[in-house]
């Protein structure tokens, strides 16, 4: 079991976009055993390589009774319906804030060995596989608020015991946010 440490909000690599994976060997299977035994230890929802420090575009999950992985994600919305609820990330850990989302989505991309692979999600798994995949994007669930959700939620941030006093900022994301720039 390797349980790795989860990089906190201000750490430049959870901005930055991952690099897509082209390699599918025992590295990235050993990547997917990492992110999956860290994701168990921590009794999370969804883990990205690049909150294990790794820039790469693959994530663990664990919503509910299903549990797996997806390389090269690439998202798909069948339908324009919305959720708005509380969110949260293990690279903030014990904040939670009410973020909008759709409500359904279809996801594409490969399994560890390469093979394609789709997931339909829908409620909580619609909401883990978007968060998971604006990580591998360089983007926070903070950066899809609104100002004033953005600006309360940074307060609570500023406050957290786990923040170090690093240069935290959020920026603007620059993908549409259900029809319009957040």
């Amino acid at each position: 079991m390797s349980v790795l440490p989860i990089r906190l909000f201000g750490d430049p690599v959870l901005t930055t976009p991952a690099q897509e994976v082209t390699t599918f060997d025992a590295e990235l299977r050993r990547l997917v055993r990492d992110l999956d035994d860290t994701l168990t230890d921590e009794r999370g929802a969804g883990l990205a390589a690049p909150q294990l420090g790794i820039s790469l575009r693959v994530f663990a999950f664990h919503v509910e009774d299903m549990h797996g992985h997806l390389v090269n994600p690439v998202l798909n919305f069948p339908d324009e319906e919305e959720q708005d609820g509380p969110e949260g990330c293990l690279s903030m850990p014990g904040l939670y804030f009410d973020t909008k989302r759709r409500q359904n989505v279809v996801a594409k991309g490969f399994n560890q060995h390469g093979d394609p692979l789709q997931i339909v999600g829908s409620g909580y798994l619609a909401r883990c596989l978007q968060h998971e995949t604006d990580h591998l994007d360089g983007v926070l669930f903070i950066d899809r608020m609104d100002s004033e959700r953005r600006k309360a939620a940074m307060r609570e941030i500023r406050r957290a015991e786990w923040n170090t006093g690093t240069d935290l900022r959020v920026k603007i994301s620059p993908h549409a946010v259900f029809g319009r720039l957040a």
